[in-house]
Formats: structure tokens, C-alpha cells, sequence
């Protein structure tokens, strides 16, 4: 708190009659030079806000009330064990991560197996702009404006065999760049992996970019995966095989909590998660928690997958 003088100041603190006099000059001189740094601080601040990317796509099974997350949002707060546990890890420890040149291995149960450059991996035509919910099992949320191919593109290139019931994805394994694999964090490489229907799901998407733009390293770069209607961690980052199986492949997670993390992960707010409640979500951004949609509100498309199937088993 300030300190008031009892006192009466003395001569030497009292402004000169010439100077008071020129306080006006004077406030009008400082006005122009505050006017002045309040303008160089807030045109950064402009320049900023025109530089944030746009939204741009299609948006998919998205309500009224879902706005994009910023890209700042987006790219600083992350699931990313490879880079560390904390959200704010992946962007912190990613940035020199070389994603060039980059090799995808395709085999198993197909008739075409092979390696591809990832620019061979992709076909420019098939790439598209999707908006997607997001949803993470810890109950957090956002909106986020995708750019990849549709999966069933890739496995249709490949030509699996009428064997393969599977498709079991794998994380790149280099611990000299992703620091968390020197952790036993989890079994490392990362693996995750989807039933054959559901990788053929229109909505399954390949992604390489974020925004418009090329996927930042800490959002998984070069190439993820992602299931919309699933729980955030089957959204496997880094992607360097895909192998076509007859069985059910083994995923990171479920190998390090069974009991808390099944294969399908599939949104449901009736089956809650051991520590916390599925039922709502908070959307990054926002501080009021809304309902969690079943199938994170792609019911009309995916629902009929698991028809008969008891979702409470297999969660």
C-alpha cells in the first residue's frame, strides 16, 4: 500500500511555476510518445493475429456451439509420450525432431507389401481438409481442423488378403530424438491398432497436416493417425508401419493398463474411466464442461460397427 507524508513537502519538492505551467505541453508530449508504445505493443499483437492460420475443411459431425481450438492450443498443449509426459513437453522437446526423409512400411497380410517414401505414400489428389472433434480419455476436448488422406485409400492400395482382420500401426523408435523412449513410461515403440472395418471407415484418416499447414512435430508429425470417434490415444503419431494381421494386434496403453485402457477406446460416457468420470468434457479453450457425446458425435456413422457388441466389455 502506498505511504501517504504528514508533512508539508518541502520547498525543493515543489514544481517551479515555469514547468507547472507547462504541464500541458508537457502531458501532450507524453500522450504522443504513450500513444507510440501502446501502438508498438499492440501492433506485434495485430501482426499475430493475422498470422494465425484459418480454419479450413469440411467439418464432420460437428454441432452448432463447436468453434476450432487455436492453433497456439493446439500445438502447445499434446499427448506425446515419445517427448515427454507433460502437454507442454511435445512442443518443448520436438522442434528438432527430422521427419525427412521418411519411410512407411506396409506388409503382413497383403498382397502388395512395401516400402514407400512418404511422398509415395501419399497421393497429393487424396489429401483433404477435415474438422474433427477430439476428444482425449482424460476428459478434455477440442475441435480441430485436419489435413490427410482417408486410411481406406492406403489399405486399398495394399490389397490385403482375405486373412487380414487387422490393421497393427507403429511408432518410429529413436530414442536419440524422442527423449521419453529412454523412459519406461510405456512399452516402446508405441503400437496401436484397428479392426479392418474400422481402419475402412471413411471417417479414418491419415493425417500430414494441421490448420492448412504442414503437421507440426509435436502434433505427430509427418504422419498420424486419426479415428474421431475414439479416445485420443489410438491417434498413434510418427507412423512407420502398418501391418495387416489375423489377430488382435497388442496397443501401448492396453499393455500398460489393461484395466483403464481397452482396444476399441471408443467414446462412451456410460462407461466411465477408473479415476474419473467419461460423462462430460472440458473443451480446451472454454470453463464450463459440456456432455460428452456418445461416439464423440459420430453415432450416425459408426454406431452400426458395434451393433450386439456389449460396449461396457468391450470398452
Amino acid at each position: 500500500m502506498p505511504i501517504y507524508p504528514k508533512n508539508e513537502p518541502r520547498s525543493s519538492e515543489i514544481t517551479p511555476e515555469k514547468l507547472y505551467f507547462g504541464r500541458r505541453e508537457f502531458l501532450a508530449a507524453a500522450g504522443a510518445v504513450a500513444t507510440g508504445a501502446i501502438a508498438a505493443s499492440v501492433l506485434p499483437s495485430v501482426a499475430r493475429a493475422q498470422q494465425e492460420p484459418q480454419a479450413v475443411g469440411t467439418p464432420y459431425g460437428l454441432q452448432p456451439n463447436d468453434k476450432p481450438t487455436p492453433w497456439t492450443d493446439i500445438t502447445t498443449y499434446n499427448n506425446f509420450y515419445e517427448f515427454g509426459t507433460d502437454k507442454s513437453d511435445p512442443s518443448e522437446n520436438a522442434g528438432a525432431f527430422k521427419t525427412k526423409p521418411w519411410t512407411v512400411r506396409v506388409d503382413g497380410l497383403v498382397a502388395k507389401p512395401a516400402d514407400y517414401h512418404l511422398e509415395d505414400f501419399l497421393k497429393p489428389s487424396a489429401i483433404e481438409d477435415r474438422i474433427y472433434r477430439h476428444r482425449c480419455v482424460e476428459a478434455w476436448s477440442m475441435v480441430v481442423p485436419w489435413r490427410g488422406i482417408p486410411l481406406a485409400d492406403v489399405i486399398k492400395r495394399a490389397n490385403p488378403t482375405p486373412k487380414a482382420k487387422f490393421v497393427e500401426f507403429t511408432t518410429l523408435m529413436d530414442p536419440k530424438q524422442m527423449p521419453g523412449e529412454r523412459t519406461d513410461v510405456l512399452t516402446w515403440p508405441y503400437t496401436e491398432g484397428l479392426r479392418l472395418d474400422e481402419a475402412m471407415n471413411p471417417l479414418s484418416l491419415l493425417v500430414v497436416g494441421l490448420y492448412g499447414r504442414t503437421l507440426p512435430n509435436q502434433n505427430g508429425a509427418p504422419l498420424r493417425l486419426v479415428v474421431p470417434w475414439k479416445y485420443g490415444f489410438k491417434g498413434i503419431k510418427s507412423i512407420v508401419r502398418l501391418k495387416f494381421t489375423d489377430s488382435q494386434p497388442p496397443t501401448a496403453w492396453n499393455l500398460a493398463a489393461a484395466n483403464e485402457y481397452g482396444f476399441y477406446s471408443n467414446v462412451n460416457p456410460s462407461v466411465d474411466h477408473p479415476r474419473w468420470s467419461q460423462a462430460t468434457e472440458r473443451r480446451i479453450g472454454e470453463f464450463f464442461r459440456r456432455k460428452t457425446l456418445m461416439f464423440n458425435g459420430y453415432a450416425d456413422q459408426v454406431a452400426s460397427m458395434y451393433a450386439g457388441m456389449d460396449l461396457r466389455r468391450n470398452y
